[in-house]
């Protein structure tokens, strides 16, 4: 009897150890795996860059800022090379285009496209382009221009910039080009973009280049272009992760110095791939254009980046790049560009030292955003054709360009009998029979 209760006793001895045994082991395999989540989970959502935390954005807008409190005026007026930089509108732009079809040589609104959508990840394409670091820039520059860059064979020296996907480069950006070699044809154009200096992107280029038409692609070189400059240390801050990039697209502001690097280290002027040119800028020497005047005093109270003409060197586009580096806000449209250069201007309006000229709307911007829209429409009676001969006698007469504000215009299509479908029938090179005549 005795022996019976030990043996039971002995028995559940036993299975009480394996019951906690068992627990033990349950909780170091459930350790194990939430080891395993935690590992997965710092797997994916890692970041790699330090950034700051970042300041609640200010609403995106198109109402004029002021600069000093009141209009400017105009400044007296006399560079040859050019650059041009896709210009994006406000936060939130939908990643369509308008396309320039080349058999009818009309532009029409992309549709957006149909394919499944994807999981949407957080944006992380700007730190790709801080990593840009070609190290032939500068040789390849001169080697296309010539060692000696201020006796270069070209009439005209052309320099964009595109910080954007190769996909994105549409007709619009194509026709862009064919207007400039239209009114240059014996200029040169220099691409400053690392998607377009690829295979795939000469063989865009391959049409101009079958005409004899003077064109490369060449990748950025930030370090080489900001050097010596304040865009140097703000550019070092920004790699570092000790600027807070904000809301705008951190591409839209590096094009916005970019540009002023560019005319800063090399001279020329600089346009945007959304502006149309109608004729030479050959006589044209540190100018800007202004957006709009007061229409009571007729002086200018906004100034707009999209144009700009000046000498490598140039004391204002100093003030710019020292602006742009000291008052960075990314989480503002239109701060480090279009305002950026109506506050400088009118601080140094006036000053010794700065000559430079600022010339009226009629120049660049001869209508504005928010009307942009009357230049694709066809007259729909005697009265609109009226205005609309009347306005591209204008244009014609007046203007060296025509920017076509892209934000606002890009979804439009071109009718027929346009102001658009006229002047692209004057500045077309790659014309054809069924392109619009006047």
């Amino acid at each position: 009897m005795e022996s019976a209760k030990n043996c039971i006793s002995s028995t559940s001895h036993l299975f009480h150890l394996l019951n906690r045994a068992s627990r033990s082991l349950l909780a170091l395999l459930s350790l194990l795996l939430l080891l395993l989540l935690t590992y997965n989970a710092a797997e994916i959502f890692c970041t790699h860059f330090p950034l700051p935390a970042k300041t609640s954005p200010e609403p995106a807008s198109f109402s004029p800022e002021r600069v000093a409190g009141e209009s400017r005026k105009w400044v007296p007026v006399a560079s040859s090379v050019m650059y041009a930089v896709k210009e994006e509108g406000p936060p939130a732009i939908p990643k369509t285009h308008l396309r320039l079809l080349r058999k009818s040589h009309s532009f029409e609104g992309f549709a957006n496209n149909s394919s499944p959508k994807k999981r949407r990840r957080k944006r992380r394409y700007p730190f790709k382009i801080l990593r840009l670091e070609p190290k032939r820039f500068s040789a390849r520059v001169k080697e296309f221009f010539g060692e000696n860059l201020s006796n270069s064979s070209c009439e005209v020296r052309f320099f964009m910039t595109w910080i954007s996907s190769l996909e994105s480069f549409g007709d619009r950006e194509v026709f862009t080009i064919e207007t400039l070699f239209k009114s240059h044809p014996n200029g040169c154009l220099v691409i400053v973009s690392d998607s377009l200096d690829s295979r795939r992107g000469m063989r865009i280029l391959m049409p101009f280049l079958d005409r004899g038409f003077r064109v490369t692609a060449i990748s950025p070189d930030f370090n080489y272009l900001f050097k010596k400059t304040f865009a140097e240390s703000w550019f070092e801050r920004l790699k570092r992760g000790n600027v807070d990039p904000g809301e705008v697209s951190l591409g839209q502001n590096l094009s916005n110095l970019l540009r002023l690097a560019l005319l800063y280290k090399f001279g020329g002027v600089y346009l945007d791939t959304d502006v149309i040119v109608l004729r030479s800028f050959v006589n044209l020497t540190n100018s800007i254009g202004a957006q709009t005047v007061d229409l009571e005093t007729k002086n200018w109270s906004r100034l707009n980046n999209a144009v700009m003409v000046f000498d490598k060197g140039h004391p204002l586009l100093y003030k710019f790049i020292q602006e742009f580096a000291l008052t960075f806000n990314g989480n503002k449209w239109g701060h480090n560009g279009p305002y950026l250069v109506s506050r400088v201007v009118s601080r140094v309006n006036g000053r010794p030292g700065f000559d430079f000229s600022v010339l009226p709307p009629m120049a660049f911007y001869p209508v504005d955003w928010s009307r942009i829209h009357g230049l694709f429409r066809g007259p729909r009676n005697s009265t609109d054709l009226k205005w609309l001969l009347g306005k591209l006698r204008q244009i014609r007469s007046q203007s060296f360009a025509v920017h076509l504000w892209n934000k606002q215009s890009r979804g439009l299509v071109a009718e027929d009998g346009s102001i658009i479908r006229r002047i692209m029938a004057d500045c077309c090179v790659f014309c054809n029979s069924s392109a619009p005549t006047l």
